[in-house]
């Protein structure tokens, strides 16, 4: 069997991905559940799928959805995805309804696979909707991920889950003779698309972010640089894969370097602590609210984590007191601090744990393939210290939004990505996020960074977690309020909170309500939902 790759004029993913194969064959490239698979297994898996898929009909260009919850075969679709030039369109697996009825649509998906808990949502939708193919990613009788993928031989398919006859029939009349680990299927390049990536739609509809082979690998070699990514990492993959984030600055430079990924489908506290020890884990990433989890959680312990070596947080912003907490905890640990985009890749800007020494409130500075400015409304460069809205210019930049010729104009208004973000840049080049234009707070005509009020009451000793919102108020038509836990054990009253602020914040920062819940509301990423609390709290 040859390990040598024999590259094309082009530099698609799937290319990337078998260097990572010829450098690192029998090394273990995804662990889930019992399943154990190395980048050699990987790779001969990952040709079957896409022969397969070719078979039914796909061809470089389709677009093809996936729904469904952390796995291996999951990440082993993509992958074939990428070998056979298919576009993947990753969704939430949350969606149901109109919302999932909508993406599928939109995207012009001519196949979906998705977990077989999900068959029943698809099937609620499938006479609205026109797909040549549907399949599971494990567990189904037929045009099943992991059937076709032929599972490690250490773990055979259960009984009624073999893989079928017509399968390896095909395979076997269609793999060339000979190794095939540097067969490229069909013909497409690095500027062809590889996935739609659909943006959380906050104020509008979903809108679907087109990125290019080249554009993911120019992010995936920012990553790898500015992340200290490196073989002998070895990563928990806990966030959600349709996540642009997990899936596209930490799982697949991690696979390009030959790290080790362990999947567990969501990032709750107890099955972390359980698989960061079992595993020997040195590095993970999570918003910081799930940081916020482990540390509140009763099963919390020093030596539970003892052998993370890189922390990487990102998606909001980190409130400066649990920064503390964590470098405290944990004083060996390198932390980041990571901040972008979706339509980036989504990486632009990074703080690496010597800048955290002296800038520990700023998102750091771009990464090497990425250009930012801090414009005024005319595009205007602002001068040091002064907020204005972040715009990018990079090779990662996605190339539009699939179909919104209109909303991609306006995106890349004056030549520049507008990311939709305030902040400013110091003296030293350290970017620093103000706020979310949506976010800011217009009270009495003031504006009024929510994260200012937060990074306040984060302080108090009885406060666990804020998310400071705009309700609508007669007076000053928008009023500062915030949404607060409480730690365990701890009280704390309204008035309490109020009189805090007014001792550390100007009056018009002061919040007018505080409303106390059990929890904050999250996306299945464990991002906070703040359009779900101005929702609740508008009356």
């Amino acid at each position: 069997m040859t390990t040598s790759i024999q590259y094309s004029r082009r530099f698609t993913l799937a290319e990337a991905f078998q260097r990572a194969v010829a450098q690192f064959p029998n090394k273990e490239a995804l662990v889930f559940e019992r399943r154990r698979w190395t980048y050699r297994q990987v790779d001969k898996a990952v040709q079957q799928i896409a022969l397969y898929l070719k078979s039914k009909g796909l061809k470089a260009g389709d677009h093809v959805a996936a729904y469904g919850a952390n796995s291996d075969a999951y990440v082993l679709y993509w992958l074939a995805c990428n070998r056979l030039g298919l576009v993947h369109v990753p969704v939430n697996y949350a969606l149901l309804g109109d919302e999932l009825h909508y993406i599928l649509t939109q995207s012009k998906a001519k196949a979906v696979f998705c977990d077989p808990h999900l068959k029943e949502s698809l099937a609620n939708i499938q006479p609205r909707l026109n797909l040549d193919l549907y399949g599971t990613f494990f567990g189904g009788e037929q045009d099943d991920i992991l059937s076709v993928a032929a599972v490690p031989p250490h773990e055979p398919a259960t009984p009624g889950s073999v893989v079928l006859e017509d399968i390896r029939q095909f395979i076997e009349n269609t793999l060339p003779m000979g190794d095939t680990d540097d067969v490229l299927l069909t013909a497409f390049d690095e500027k062809s698309p590889a996935q739609i990536l659909y943006t959380s739609g906050t104020t509008s509809l979903p809108k679907g972010a087109m990125l290019s082979h080249e554009a993911l690998y120019a992010e995936y070699m920012s990553a790898i640089e500015a992340l200290d990514i490196k073989p002998s990492d070895k990563a928990l993959t806990s966030l959600p894969l349709y996540h642009s984030a997990q899936m596209q600055v930490f799982l697949m430079p991690g696979l390009l370097q030959g790290v080790t990924q362990v999947i567990i489908p969501a990032p709750k506290p107890d099955v972390c602590f359980l698989w960061f020890e079992k595993e020997n884990i040195t590095t993970f990433f999570a918003p910081p609210t799930v940081w916020i989890s482990l540390l509140r959680h009763p099963e919390f312990s020093v030596d539970k984590m003892k052998m993370l070596k890189k922390a990487y947080y990102g998606a909001s912003i980190m409130p400066l007191p649990v920064l503390e907490e964590i470098r405290q905890l944990f004083p060996e640990m390198g932390v980041y601090n990571c901040y972008g985009q979706s339509e980036i890749g989504p990486l632009a800007t990074v703080l690496n744990p010597a800048e955290h020494l002296i800038s520990p409130a700023s998102a750091g500075r771009p990464v090497m393939n990425v250009m930012t400015r801090v414009v005024d409304d005319k595009m205007n460069t602002v001068p040091v210290g002064q907020v204005g809205e972040i715009v990018h210019q990079s090779k990662q930049l996605m190339s539009g939004y699939w179909d919104k010729p209109e909303q991609t104009e306006e995106s890349f208004e004056g030549g520049w990505f507008h990311s939709g973000d305030m902040g400013y840049f110091d003296e030293h080049g350290f970017l620093y996020i103000v706020d979310r234009i949506k976010d800011v707070i217009n009270t009495g005509g003031v504006l009024v960074s929510s994260r200012d009020v937060e990074e306040c009451l984060y302080k108090h000793p009885s406060v666990a977690e804020v998310a400071v919102i705009a309700i609508p108020d007669e007076k000053w038509v928008e009023a500062v309020c915030a949404v607060v836990t409480l730690k365990a054990g701890t009280t704390a009253t309204e008035q309490e909170l109020i009189n805090f602020a007014k001792e550390r914040i100007a009056p018009f920062k002061v919040p007018k309500k505080v409303h106390f819940k059990d929890e904050l509301p999250r996306n299945t990423a464990g991002k906070l939902l703040k359009r779900t609390l101005r929702e609740e709290f508008a009356s």
